[in-house]
C-alpha cells in the first residue's frame, strides 16, 4: 500500500470501468477511500468490491441535483472530499452533416454538463481545505476530427471550462487546483464501444494506431498514474493546465 494518497477521499466518476476505474484502483493503491460513481449502479458494485478503500455510488452525471446528494453524501460520510476525477463521457462517431440535434444535446450533457456540475459542487465542498478536481478531456479538445463534431465541441469546452475554474480558485486564495487530462485512444470499453460502431471495426483499429508515433493504444493504467499525480499533493503548484498522454500524436 502506497502514501501518496494517505487521509484523501475521492469521487470518480465513469468509475465503473475504463479510465474511471483504473483511476480509483491507484487512487486506493496509494491509501485514499474512493468513491466510484456511475450511472451503471451494478457495474460500479462489481468494480468496488475488487479493492479495498473503494466503495460505489450510482450517479447520473447529468442530473444536476444527483450531483449534489452525492457530494454533500460524501462529505456527511466521510467528512470531506479532497479530490474530483471528471472522467464520465460518450464519444460517438458523427460528422456535422450526420449528427442530429439530441445527439449533439446528449454528448454535451454527458461530457460538459457533468464537469460543470461537479465542478460546482466539488469547489463547494472543498473551498474551505483545499482540494484537486482532474478532468478528463482528450486529444480531440485539442485538434480536430472530421468525424468528432459534437465530441470535439464537449472536449475543447472541458479544456476552457478547466482553466477557468482553476483562475477562479486561485483568485479566491480556495487552495484548489484545477487540471485537464488529454488522452488519446486508450484500451477502454469506451473506446472499444466506438470501434464496433463502424463498419470495419478491426481495420479502423489498425489505422488509430498506425496515427500514434508509438504504435500503440495507450492503456487506463497509463493514464491513471498521471492523474494521480494531479491529485496527489507532489502537484501543489500545478493548475490550469493540460496534460497530453497520446504517444506523440499531437507532437507533430
Amino acid at each position: 500500500m502506497g502514501e501518496r494518497l494517505r487521509g484523501k477521499v475521492a469521487l470518480v466518476t465513469g468509475g465503473a470501468s475504463g479510465i474511471g476505474f483504473a483511476t480509483g484502483l491507484r487512487f486506493a493503491q496509494e491509501g485514499a477511500s474512493v468513491v466510484l460513481a456511475d450511472i451503471d449502479q451494478a457495474g460500479a458494485t462489481r468494480a468496488a468490491a475488487r479493492a479495498d478503500g473503494l466503495e460505489a455510488a450510482a450517479l447520473d452525471v447529468t442530473d444536476e441535483a444527483a450531483w449534489e446528494a452525492a457530494v454533500d453524501g460524501i462529505v456527511a460520510r466521510h467528512g470531506r472530499l479532497d479530490v474530483l476525477v471528471n472522467s464520465a463521457g460518450i464519444a460517438p462517431f458523427a460528422d456535422i452533416e450526420a449528427c442530429t440535434t439530441a445527439e449533439f444535446h446528449r454528448v454535451m450533457a454527458v461530457n460538459v454538463d457533468s464537469v460543470f456540475f461537479g465542478c460546482r459542487y466539488a469547489v463547494r465542498a472543498m473551498k474551505s481545505r483545499g482540494g484537486s478536481i482532474v478532468n478528463i478531456s482528450s486529444v480531440s479538445g485539442l485538434i480536430g476530427g472530421h468525424n468528432t463534431a459534437a465530441y470535439n465541441a464537449s472536449k475543447g469546452a472541458v479544456r476552457l471550462l478547466t482553466k477557468s475554474v482553476a483562475l477562479h480558485c486561485a483568485r479566491r486564495r480556495y487552495g484548489i487546483r484545477c487540471n485537464s487530462i488529454h488522452p488519446t485512444f486508450i484500451e477502454t470499453p469506451m473506446v472499444e464501444s466506438v470501434l464496433q460502431q463502424t463498419r470495419d471495426p478491426a481495420g479502423t483499429r489498425e489505422k488509430l494506431v498506425a496515427s500514434v508515433p508509438l504504435g500503440r493504444m495507450g492503456t487506463a493504467r497509463e493514464v491513471a498514474d498521471m492523474i494521480l499525480y494531479l491529485a496527489s499533493d507532489e502537484s501543489q503548484f500545478v493548475t490550469g493546465a493540460e496534460f497530453v498522454i497520446d504517444g506523440g500524436m499531437t507532437a507533430s
